[in-house]
């Protein structure tokens, strides 16, 4: 595993390239041998380095919840990062497009916790039971390392992404809040629209076969770093679309049908 001194300063290299809103290359390219564990340390020093600047965590994000992603990656979990609350956007948001480099989104359920869950022995049930209500939602990734090398062309790996919290950036929530056990959350289907025209569409079985399951997976494996999720926590419960790309001045509008719609423009 890597040195402390080395995880702080890879943290520094990410925190710059995101407030200069330049690309890095991949981690994996100098440290061919970084683990999971490795990233994730270094996502949680590059977290506190957030918060010495102020900033507020508010929830944590799941990705690469689909087998197909997790194949494509060659892993055979998920990953997570943390949201801060100058993350968060309400529905119909105009989100200032210079704020990203290359941006993309995503279509996702939104956990609202009303107690705190603890693993490492976290179940679904305990989940829904913990869950004030779920809520639509677009993510909004960005990368600040290179996708693929420009110079190896290698591609990056998933300890990069992790490093780079998850590829997180932001979240827009609305539609209509759902009680957790007034509907089958796994058969909550989305049409997400870019500028009239629709991209994806999914379902929320996607998600583990349910998106319940990421959020239980979550709380367990936090546990193996004593930390634990907090009432009042949002947590994004993983894409049941594949990333779309976002432009300037493009408009999204995911239909979530009977459970409401949650739009944006980048202007």
């Amino acid at each position: 595993m890597l040195d402390q001194q080395t995880v702080e300063r890879l943290a520094q290299r990410l925190d710059e390239a995101e407030r200069s809103k330049s690309l890095i290359p991949a981690f994996t390219r100098d440290y061919p041998d970084l683990t999971i564990e490795d990233a994730y340390a270094i996502q949680r020093a590059w977290t506190k380095l957030q918060l010495s600047r102020g900033r507020i965590v508010r929830g944590h994000k799941i990705g690469l919840t689909s087998k197909a992603m997790q194949n494509a990656v060659g892993i055979s979990e998920p990953d997570y990062g943390v949201l801060f609350a100058d993350m968060f956007y309400p529905d119909a948001s105009p989100i200032p497009f210079d704020r990203f480099r290359a941006p993309r989104i995503e279509v996702e359920l939104a956990f609202v916790l009303k107690a705190p869950l603890k693993g490492p022995d976290c179940t679904v049930f305990e989940v829904l039971n913990a869950t004030d209500y779920v809520t639509p939602a677009l993510e909004i990734l960005e990368t600040r390392m290179h996708r693929v090398d420009p110079e190896t062309k290698a591609p990056r790996k998933v300890m990069d992404t992790i490093s780079d919290n998850a590829a997180n950036a932001a979240l827009v929530v609305g539609g209509r809040p759902i009680r957790p056990l007034d509907a089958d959350l796994r058969w909550i289907g989305a049409l997400l629209f870019r500028n009239g025209q629709i991209e994806e569409t999914g379902i929320a079985a996607g998600v583990l076969n349910h998106p319940a399951n990421g959020v239980a997976w979550l709380a367990n494996r936090l546990a193996a770093q004593g930390e634990h999720l907090e009432a009042g926590e949002v947590v994004l419960a993983g894409s049941f679309t594949r990333p779309v790309d976002i432009a300037r001045g493009d408009t999204f509008h995911a239909d979530y049908g009977r459970f409401g719609s949650v739009s944006c423009q980048f202007v």
